[in-house]
């Protein structure tokens, strides 16, 4: 028996049934109708199929494309080329700009034979003292042990606090006239509940073992004493990134007493200031001050689905309560 059309969801009709086969046109027609399912869960099957294999062909591509960087670097090598480690977003553990992160692309970038010069491009508005610090540490350290090789910092649209940490254990420090640079200073932010609770008839309990363990508490009344304990820790910290500037870049500052203040500037008044040396994109450094136009990108990229959708999206960060960065 044959399909009047093969893409109907019920079978044909049959035609007028001869007498005492009832039961047996019952059975064909059954037999019809669970062939007919059988069917078309066949066809949606293979839609589903296809369909997978689209995407892994997708993902895959996705990756080889994304992957090219590597590739130009296995080209290229024996020819000198400039190597390019980008840092990008809030210097913080687990982010792309974590000091893990960007330590692993410099000392690739350094140990390729190839490597004329290295540029450290900075996109970011600062983060962890202490993950920046990790970073600025390993700038002096692979200085050190291949002073052949310089290292530029390049700003791109901000470069501040931690960023601006980062910064300055580069050779010399390029930006664009229009670029945010500075915001020296540090900065702890929370929040305070306390009259809140007393409108809605909420009772604090907290329960503590150390008198100070429950310090800036966001529910309880402020403790000056507390209060002074936190701002001797920010001045330690601040200091500490004062001398990191200065150990960087003392020669080039300008005697200004608002430097570390926290303020920042355009790139324009910070090449007046002192902070940055000259004006200039990566392109500009790789073809004018290492003298090798070619750029090879060894900033570590995450190519798993995952990393893919985290790079796609935007990153949802949330730092409520006791929140230490150097700002931004």
């Amino acid at each position: 028996m044959g399909w009047d059309n093969p893409d109907s969801d019920l079978p044909p009709r049959s035609g007028p049934a001869a007498p005492g086969a009832g039961d047996t046109d019952f059975e064909r027609r059954l037999v019809d109708r669970l062939s007919f399912e059988f069917l078309r869960e066949q066809r949606r099957a293979r839609r589903w199929g296809i369909f997978f294999k689209l995407l892994a062909f997708a993902y895959v591509t996705t990756f080889v494309v994304m992957s090219l960087p590597a590739a130009n670097k296995l080209a290229l090598r024996g020819e000198p080329f400039t190597a390019l480690v980008d840092l990008q977003g809030v210097i913080a553990h687990g982010t792309d700009a974590s000091a893990d992160n960007i330590v692993k692309g410099l000392r690739a970038a350094f140990e390729d034979d190839a490597t004329a010069g290295v540029i450290l491009r900075i996109n970011s508005p600062g983060g962890s003292p202490v993950q920046a610090g990790y970073i600025n540490d390993e700038i002096y350290r692979l200085r050190a042990e291949y002073p052949d090789t310089p290292l530029y910092a390049v700003i791109e649209d901000i470069c501040a606090s931690g960023g601006y940490y980062v910064a300055v254990a580069a050779d010399r420090i390029y930006a664009d006239k229009a670029s945010v640079v500075g915001s020296i200073g540090v900065r702890m932010d929370s929040f305070g509940f306390v009259e809140s609770l007393d409108k809605l008839g909420i009772e604090r309990r907290l329960l503590t073992a150390g008198e100070n363990k429950g310090f800036l508490d966001p529910f309880s009344p402020l403790d000056e004493d507390h209060v002074e304990h936190v701002r001797k820790v920010l001045a330690e910290i601040h200091q500490q990134f004062i001398n990191t500037v200065l150990k960087g870049r003392r020669d080039q500052l300008d005697d200004n007493p608002e430097l570390f203040s926290g303020l920042v500037w355009t790139g324009e008044r910070s090449l007046e200031l002192g902070l940055i040396d000259e004006f200039g994109s990566a392109g500009h450094v790789a073809r004018e001050v290492i003298g090798a136009k070619r750029i090879v990108d060894f900033t570590p990229r995450d190519y798993s689905i995952g990393g893919l959708i985290k790079r796609s999206g935007a990153t949802l960060m949330t730092e409520f309560l006791h929140r230490v960065t150097f700002g931004g």
